[in-house]
């Protein structure tokens, strides 16, 4: 039995065993396709935790019979270990909630479809929401997964994580500082000193001494004697 509760813009869906499971208030939780194939509806058991090998037989061996009937128990359905109708839709809106629930949480790249099967994709994605709280990574979103999960996802829409909006801080425009021109200062041109010519003396002529003429003595002549 499933029960509806609006608040807020969120769908809280809830079975009366089972912990709320949350969505947003834009999913809405699709009418299933088709009827499940055998492999299909094991993929979904298996994926909820329920003791099942995946294969294509029909769901008739007593492994699957066991695994429907707990599950038909569980939610309190028509205990008949058969695949009705009933069984199906609950089996498809459980995997539904998982899938909105995991694309609130992990926010993946490629949102989760809304639909019944229990992908590759959704098992990877179980297997992250696994590994970011260290658990074992086993793809399988068993009833205490989903309790964990369906509390997160409470908690976020509950508390929402609103972005502080940025201080737009005004640019400080720099003060212009007037650049200092330099003084000129006036060059100082040297004093052109005048080049002193040094004074020519006359060179001293040596006065020239007249050499002594010598003078001539005059030789005596003899007188003849008479």
């Amino acid at each position: 039995m499933w029960c509806g509760l609006n608040k807020s813009r969120v769908t809280i869906a809830l079975t009366c065993i089972v912990a709320a499971s949350v969505v947003s208030s834009d999913m809405t939780f699709a009418a299933r396709q088709r009827n499940y194939k055998p492999d299909e509806f094991r993929s979904v058991l298996r994926g909820l935790g329920y003791n099942v090998k995946v294969k294509k037989d029909p769901l008739t061996d007593e492994e699957t019979k066991k695994a429907i009937t707990e599950f038909q128990t569980g939610y309190k359905l028509k205990v008949d270990g058969k695949v009705g109708p009933q069984t199906q839709d609950q089996a498809a809106m459980i995997v539904q909630i998982l899938q909105a629930n995991l694309n609130t949480v992990l926010k993946p790249k490629t949102l989760l479809p809304r639909d019944q099967f229990y992908s590759p994709q959704l098992e990877e994605l179980v297997k992250e929401y696994q590994k970011k709280h260290q658990l074992s990574e086993t793809g399988i979103a068993d009833l205490q997964l989903r309790q964990k999960i369906n509390e997160e996802v409470k908690t976020i829409i509950t508390n929402p994580v609103t972005k502080p909006e940025p201080t737009v801080t005004p640019t400080a425009k720099p003060t212009v500082t007037p650049t200092a021109k330099p003084t000129t200062k006036p060059t100082i041109k040297p004093t052109i000193k005048p080049t002193i010519k040094p004074t020519a003396k006359p060179t001293v002529k040596p006065t020239v001494k007249p050499t002594a003429t010598a003078t001539p003595t005059p030789t005596a002549t003899a007188t003849p004697t008479p």
